[in-house]
C-alpha cells in the first residue's frame, strides 16, 4: 500500500512539473513574441532550474540572449542545443550569426580527408542514437533469423539468412560508432569564454607570461585543471591557462 502511494505521489509530481514547464514555455514564447526578451530568458531559465533540458529550450534561450546582444550567453546556449541536436541546421545557422559578432577570429586546424569523412559519418547521430540503432538492427536480426529457421522454401531461407547477416553487420557497425562517439564526447570538454577580456597565461599563475588574449564568446576546449586554473586549447592549436571563472563549461547540465 505504501509503495503504491509513493508511486502515485511520484507520478503526480512528474505530471505537475511537466504542466508547469509547459506553462513556462508558453509564457516565454509570448514574452519573446512581444519583444520582452529578458523576461523570455527568465522563463526559459526557470524551465532549466526545474530540471527540464532540451534542445528547444536551449535554442530559444540562445535566441532570447542574442536579441539582447548578449553574445557569449547566446553562443553558450546554441552550443548546448547542438550537443542534444547536433544536426539541426537552424541551430547551426543562428550559432554562426552569433559567432560572427565575436572579436576573436580563430582559424581551425586543417583536417585530412579521412578524418573529415570519419567525423561526417559518426557525427550523423549522437552516441545514444547509434546505440538505439544497434538495438533496432539486433531485433531485426532476431526476427530474420527466426524466419530463416522456420522457412520451408529455399529462396526465403536464402533471403532471410542474408538479411540476418546484414542486420548483424550493421548492428556491429552501429555499436562501434556509438562507442567512438561516446569516447569523443567524453574526451572533448568544450567551454565558452564569458569574461569580456581573458588573459591566457603560459602557466597556471598570475605571474607567468601572457601568451594571448581571448574575448567573450570564444569557444575553447579544456585539457586540464589545476587549482583555480584551466588549461585550454583553441581550434587553431594554441594552448594556455586561464582562470576558472573566465569560462563556462558546456557539458554542465
Amino acid at each position: 500500500m505504501f509503495k503504491k502511494l509513493v508511486t502515485l505521489i511520484g507520478l503526480f509530481m512528474v505530471l505537475l512539473c511537466t504542466a508547469q514547464n509547459n506553462q513556462l514555455f508558453e509564457q516565454a514564447t509570448e514574452a519573446y513574441n512581444a519583444g520582452d526578451y529578458a523576461k523570455a530568458a527568465d522563463f526559459y531559465n526557470s524551465i532549466l532550474e526545474n530540471g527540464k533540458h532540451s534542445a528547444a529550450v536551449y535554442y530559444n534561450l540562445g535566441n532570447a540572449y542574442y536579441k539582447q546582444n548578449k553574445i557569449a550567453e547566446s553562443i553558450y546556449f546554441y552550443e548546448k542545443a547542438l550537443l542534444l541536436s547536433p544536426n539541426d541546421e537552424e541551430i547551426k545557422t543562428n550559432l554562426s550569426y552569433a559567432q560572427n559578432m565575436t572579436i576573436d577570429a580563430i582559424d581551425t586546424m586543417p583536417e585530412t580527408g579521412l578524418s573529415r569523412l570519419y567525423k561526417n559519418i559518426t557525427g550523423k547521430l549522437t552516441f545514444d542514437q547509434w546505440a538505439y540503432l544497434a538495438i533496432g538492427f539486433m531485433m531485426l536480426f532476431v526476427v530474420l533469423y527466426i524466419l530463416f529457421y522456420y522457412s520451408n522454401y529455399s529462396t526465403r531461407k536464402r533471403l532471410t539468412f542474408i538479411g540476418s547477416l546484414l542486420a548483424m553487420f550493421f548492428c556491429i557497425i552501429s555499436v562501434i560508432f556509438a562507442y567512438v562517439q561516446r569516447s569523443d564526447f567524453n574526451k572533448d570538454q568544450p567551454a565558452i569564454v564569458f569574461s569580456e577580456e581573458s588573459l591566457v597565461k603560459a602557466e597556471p599563475n598570475n605571474s607567468s607570461a601572457e601568451v594571448f588574449i581571448l574575448h567573450a564568446g570564444t569557444k575553447v576546449n579544456v585539457l586540464d585543471q589545476l587549482d583555480d586554473w584551466k588549461k585550454i586549447k583553441l581550434a587553431d592549436g594554441k594552448t594556455g591557462w586561464l582562470p576558472n571563472d573566465d569560462i563556462k563549461m558546456l557539458k554542465a547540465f
